[in-house]
């Protein structure tokens, strides 16, 4: 099983969210059809910037809170240098 740890947004250098799952179509998925009230479905991000997969839940949801740790400028200029389109790779998943 593969875990995975991944950046979403609303658009290019707009609002963004970094996640953990084990099932990162289903929670992509989520996010674009706003099933949960929160954070994503409030400010509408749900383009796939960038991923990245790990072997365990705890690697994953470690480098989730590393990220969050991030102040807002690194974070944008990592999702810029993985991902300089800013193309949502989502589709090429399913």
């Amino acid at each position: 099983m593969a875990f995975f740890t991944y950046i979403v947004a609303n658009r290019r250098n707009g609002t963004l969210y970094a996640g953990s799952t084990d099932n990162l179509i289903k929670r992509i998925n989520g996010h674009r059809e706003k099933r949960r009230d929160g954070f994503t479905t409030r400010y509408g991000v749900a383009i796939l910037v960038w991923f990245e997969v790990h072997e365990t839940r705890q690697a994953a949801f470690r480098r989730e809170r590393q990220i969050k740790e991030w102040k807002r400028g690194w974070k944008l200029e990592f999702s810029e240098r993985q991902n300089p389109g800013w193309a949502d790779p989502f589709d090429t998943l399913a």
